[in-house]
């Protein structure tokens, strides 16, 4: 098992080659672990390097099962897992599948959407502070058949051993438009309200795929860090990612400045988050 550990500012980020179930059995303790942030293969047929995304649907949920029981045993009884999940128009169950499985092991906090891509009428908004005219933003992989409409957001679904436990709303909360509200309203002091379930995060423009995202299906550092500020920074003492990809769960600890922990059985995306980690440190520094 090869594995790269990193500290800064008394913080530890650990990365594992290996298959993430065995290794949080073997690295992680019970009940150690604050929030788990992470994107598992959805089973969709993506073109990974070396996983295979096309195995049997009945056997891809009992290996998701057994990765949830791992993830219950290490979660901390306050502790907040963000489960992202995608479809496509074509297979649309994903999702719900993935969740019926999940619900054999935790509680549905959340269900939060994050939205790629937006398009915005003028005529919808009326006379809208800044927006002048229509609006369409975000990127989003077109669908060319006359049966579906464009697939423009993915779930992330929050979750936790009883649904109970307290969030940091406010950490990613948005201003309000209406500034009188915060002289009318206790709750609105801060200038601040909560963001709601409705989170838009492009991904960034790229000119070149396969030099810029060498991953097929990562999500943008912002996911995570907003997943990690709304659990609570200060609560989250580990943060792990189980399917580590090329290391935006860790670049987003790195960032805030909470200790890491991640698995990656593809040596060439273990190599990449790597590279990503220290690029990271480097910007700390």
């Amino acid at each position: 098992m090869k594995n790269f550990t990193s500290e800064i500012d008394s913080h530890k980020y650990t990365l594992y080659n290996a298959d993430c179930i065995a290794g949080m059995r073997d690295q992680l303790a019970p009940r150690s672990v604050d929030v788990v942030v992470t994107s598992p293969p959805y089973n969709l047929g993506i073109r990974y390097k070396r996983y295979d995304d096309t195995i049997a649907r009945q056997d891809y949920l009992r290996w998701l099962g057994e990765w949830a029981q791992v993830v219950q045993r290490v979660l901390r009884d306050d502790g907040s897992l963000f489960l992202n999940v995608g479809s496509k128009p074509s297979d649309p169950w994903v999702p719900f599948q993935v969740l019926e499985e999940m619900q054999k092991y935790f509680a549905l906090q959340n269900v939060i959407h994050w939205v790629k891509s937006i398009a915005i009428q003028k005529e919808d908004v009326g006379e809208y502070p800044g927006i002048t005219g229509n609006v369409s933003i975000g990127h989003f992989k077109p669908i060319n058949s006359p049966r579906y409409v464009n697939d423009c957001h993915e779930y992330i679904f929050h979750l936790t051993r009883r649904g109970d436990v307290k969030l940091d709303r406010l950490a990613i909360g948005v201003e309000y438009q209406d500034k009188s509200n915060v002289t009318r309203w206790r709750a609105a002091r801060g200038g601040k309200r909560c963001r709601g379930n409705t989170w838009f995060v492009p991904y960034e423009t790229i000119r070149d795929r396969a030099a810029q995202r060498p991953h097929p299906a990562t999500f943008p550092v912002k996911i995570p860090k907003m997943c990690i500020q709304l659990h609570g920074v200060k609560r989250a003492r580990r943060v792990v990612d189980p399917f580590l990809g090329i290391g935006h769960t860790a670049v987003a600890c790195v960032e805030l400045g909470v200790d890491f922990v991640g698995f990656e059985i593809d040596p060439d995306y273990f190599a990449e988050a790597r590279r990503n980690i220290r690029r990271a440190l480097k910007r700390r520094v």
